[in-house]
């Protein structure tokens, strides 16, 4: 069997799944907040929107917040991450900063070369990122 054949995923979409710990605030968040489109057909304790061409699948656990890395991550663009970062910041989203990176950061935007990029959490604790690439 050649390599490309055991490559079961590789055509298949994809979605990011993040656990949250109230599916209302999770809801009024990632809805009203940063301006996801919720989709039908959710299951009971499952919440899924649209984002792109993708989706974000939200459910409730009892251990939500507790991943210390990134749980999503959206490509703004080039053009519009500007625009984005600063909707985000007129919706009340406090950026978070990373030093540890070696990044320069003003207004809570990391820059790197021509990579540009914000981290920010969720009401339970998630860690979302926007880039321009």
């Amino acid at each position: 069997m050649m390599l490309e054949e055991k490559l079961l995923l590789k055509d298949k979409p994809s979605s990011a799944i993040v656990a949250v710990g109230d599916l209302d605030r999770a809801r009024r968040f990632y809805a009203e907040t940063l301006g996801l489109e919720p989709t039908t057909g959710s299951e009971e304790g499952v919440l899924t929107f649209r984002t792109g061409g993708t989706q974000l699948v939200v459910y409730e656990s009892r251990v939500a917040g507790t991943n210390k890395a990134n749980a999503v991550v959206w490509n703004a663009g080039e053009e519009d991450f500007d625009s984005v970062a600063s909707q985000l910041r007129e919706q009340g989203i406090v950026f978070e900063t990373y030093p540890e990176l070696g990044m320069e950061i003003a207004d809570g935007v990391h820059r790197a070369g021509g990579f540009k990029g914000v981290w920010f959490k969720d009401p339970d604790g998630n860690i979302l990122h926007v880039v321009n690439m």
